[in-house]
């Protein structure tokens, strides 16, 4: 365990820049998320969530895959070159964290992503331990813990001093660009800080939200012909801010962009809460905004468990609780279809 004071925060940017890029949650035009730092840039460390989620770290929201031109007669398709930047992402909470894990199941299986990977495996991910949880957070309820954030490096605040400990070879690997900067950090104060987050945790109102029947479903259908669908979904838009903020959804469309020489074949973000997701020449086989809201939520806590060791496509960050402009979120779902009404819950 090392530390060093906050105040020197520039200086460890500093030198991380030397060898990577480096990003860190800053605000511009009034939003908090992450971008490229510089020096003399401001980095929002007391804001517990970026407005947007850090997947678009190894998932971005569009990105090219490759060009076709043709020239004289003769057609030349050049795929796109995987970027082999190395990247400094520091200030992940704990749930974003536990989001790449989920996209990993999906874009390093097999068939593996070359664009997905490439990012990830030039990433070094430095987590910032939940000072201060908020209303809206449930991680725990996905077995997350934000007092012990995981990745690469997980840091503490405490005190007005940083608190640094590598948990990977790549973290080995940032700590020894950067150990000059540290002094010898003491373990004990390190655990006082996670024992105040983790006592904090236990007056949120969410902290005794339980899955129900998603835990132990008596079977899919049952789950899946739930009259209660209907209500719950009954004041959806169709909006898609809660796939577009969510850190988990991976839903995309791959699209061709005539450039007016050559066309260029990109993939971008798309919604399941769309009507023209996934619309094939025969029309969609999910025609109502109800039928659309079910796959969302039963995408994350059926289907994607079912088919990836129980492990569930939330981390409870909470984002769709402070952004659905009709208050629909997962936990009203886990809540109504779940049969979970747990004490001093936030129905939001």
């Amino acid at each position: 365990m090392l530390k060093m004071p906050l105040k020197c925060l520039d200086a460890l940017f500093l030198e991380l820049s030397k060898e990577h890029q480096v990003f860190a949650p800053m605000e511009k035009a009034g939003s908090v998320s992450f971008f490229p730092w510089k020096e003399g840039d401001t980095v929002c460390l007391d804001t517990l969530l970026t407005d947007h989620s850090p997947k678009s770290f190894f998932f971005p929201q569009s990105e090219t895959l490759y060009r076709a031109r043709r020239e004289e007669g003769s057609l030349s398709i050049v795929p796109e070159e995987a970027e082999e930047i190395s990247s400094v992402y520091f200030g992940v909470r704990a749930c974003d964290r536990r989001s790449f894990e989920i996209l990993d199941r999906v874009f390093l299986s097999t068939p593996c992503d070359s664009c997905y990977e490439s990012k990830r495996r030039n990433g070094y991910v430095v987590t910032l331990a939940c000072e201060n949880p908020e209303d809206t957070c449930f991680c725990q309820t996905f077995g997350i813990d934000p007092a012990w954030p995981g990745g690469d490096v997980s840091v503490w605040i405490a005190d007005g001093d940083l608190y640094w400990k590598s948990l990977t070879e790549k973290g080995e690997a940032l700590t020894e660009l950067v150990e000059g900067l540290f002094e010898a950090g003491d373990h004990e104060k390190a655990e006082e800080e996670k024992a105040k987050i983790r006592k904090k945790l236990e007056a949120l109102p969410l902290k005794d939200l339980s899955l129900g029947r998603f835990e132990h479903p008596d079977s899919a259908m049952d789950l899946f012909e739930s009259e209660q669908w209907e209500t719950l979904s009954d004041t959806c838009l169709g909006c898609g801010i809660c796939t577009f903020l969510c850190p988990t959804c991976q839903c995309y469309d791959i699209c061709d962009y005539d450039t007016g020489h050559e066309i260029r074949k990109f993939r971008c973000w798309d919604s399941c809460m769309y009507p023209g997701f996934t619309e094939m020449s025969h029309g969609n086989n999910r025609n109502s905004q109800m039928q659309r809201f079910r796959q969302r939520f039963m995408h994350k806590l059926v289907y994607f468990p079912e088919n990836n060791g129980g492990v569930y496509s939330c981390v409870g960050c909470g984002r769709c609780l402070r952004k659905c402009p009709s208050s629909l979120n997962i936990v009203r779902v886990i809540k109504a279809i779940g049969e979970s009404d747990a004490e001093g819950g936030n129905d939001e």
